[in-house]
């Protein structure tokens, strides 16, 4: 049994391109100080997984991968999240991957998330660097990367709530490219693929819309294209500082010309940097990738639709809210906030808000990541509680 927080550990040895598991002895590692999503059963484990960098060099490094999954003892299907990549001097502080909001949806839709935080972040950020190639040469960083999405499923080949024979893979920026070179693996059981505003070699600050050497992105896509046997859905922004409006329509052209299937959706504008749209617009991405969920099978509601008025209490009146004096005290706050906005309250006294986008989503999911069951009591304008 693997224990969370490692006091044991599982290591990749790699055989060929395949992970395979071997125990292997580990120090303990102290639990995080974040406070988990409970209403996701949040948890971290850690892997170590053997890979080479751009100069051959071979390293093993912990892998830790943050969890979340449904009620219920499954087995559910899984995708597996990829994350992006800062700039050097940031990657240190970047944190494990968390990306709870993207995650509350896709369990909602009946999956286990797991997102890994790739060698060269957080703890493991240092002198060996897999992905250090994107100017270069980006090979050798796709298959660092997606080799840790596969020993990631190896492992979740372990746990009775998963099943592992039917996944998919996803991911932004450098999670995007992680994605789409896993796809181009062809593993077995995997389903589609996500790319959210995917490549590499972009510098929104020195050259907005210029990333350094982008036909080495072209040459390769069109390159593993050919080798992909599942549909892809391609999500990018108008206004992506890293890539720019055109550069990632070369690079789906060149995925089909490869072999490969794909959906492209070109999104607009969105905020001052549409590379941020995963997190920033997903009213409109949402939409998109449920349908291209649903075709694969996946027809589960998640979304959050909001109520209607339900004329329970005037939306100043902040005696009627269901809650206690900080929930109260927290609804003063929700009212001086600009549209789009929501407050949900639970069973318990706690509550949750958000402003912006999906304010409806996110504003339940802050209020049931402490384990409570909750409702929308206003959006924008309106009162939709009903008691």
């Amino acid at each position: 049994m693997v224990k969370r927080y490692l006091a044991t550990a599982l290591a990749v040895v790699c055989l060929g391109s395949t992970p395979v598991f071997a125990l292997d002895a580990a120090p303990a590692v102290s639990p995080a100080t974040e406070v988990m999503a409970k209403d996701l059963q949040e948890e971290v484990v850690r892997i170590q997984a053997t890979v080479k960098d751009l100069h051959g060099r071979e390293a093993t490094k912990p892998v830790p991968i943050t969890i979340y999954r449904p009620a219920g003892e499954g087995p559910f299907p899984l995708v597996v999240f990829n994350h992006g990549r800062s700039v050097a001097e940031k990657r240190a502080q970047q944190g494990r991957s968390r990306p709870e909001t993207v995650a509350r949806y896709l369990v909602a839709k009946g999956f286990v998330v797991m997102a890994p935080t790739r060698i060269g972040y957080w703890e493991t950020y240092g002198d060996f660097d897999p992905e250090s190639s994107a100017c270069k040469n980006i090979e050798p960083m796709s298959i660092a990367a997606s080799q840790q999405v596969l020993a990631t499923v190896e492992f979740a080949k372990t746990l009775p709530y998963v099943d592992a024979s039917h996944w998919l893979v996803a991911g932004q920026s450098v999670g995007g490219l992680t994605t789409v070179a896993t796809v181009g693996r062809a593993p077995a059981g995997l389903l589609g693929g996500i790319n959210f505003s995917g490549g590499t070699g972009g510098n929104p600050d020195l050259s907005p819309g210029r990333p350094c050497n982008p036909g080495a992105t072209t040459r390769y896509w069109r390159d593993i294209a050919k080798n992909a046997q599942v549909p892809m859905l391609w999500v990018y922004w108008e206004n992506d500082k890293y890539w720019g409006p055109d550069i990632p329509k070369d690079w789906y052209q060149a995925w089909i010309q490869g072999g490969g299937q794909a959906q492209f959706t070109g999104l607009g504008p969105s905020g001052e940097n549409g590379h941020s749209g995963l997190n920033e617009d997903m009213d409109h991405w949402l939409p998109v990738v449920d349908r291209f969920l649903q075709n694969l099978g996946f027809d589960r509601p998640a979304i959050v639709v909001t109520p209607p008025p339900s004329g329970f209490a005037g939306i100043a009146d902040q005696n009627r809210v269901p809650a206690g004096a900080a929930g109260k005290a927290a609804y003063a706050k929700f009212l001086d906030m600009a549209a789009p906005r929501a407050f949900a309250v639970s069973t318990r006294s706690g509550y949750g808000m958000a402003r912006g986008d999906y304010a409806v989503g996110r504003a339940l999911g802050n209020c049931q990541r402490f384990g409570n069951p909750c409702k929308l009591y206003a959006v924008d304008a309106d009162v939709v509680w009903t008691s």
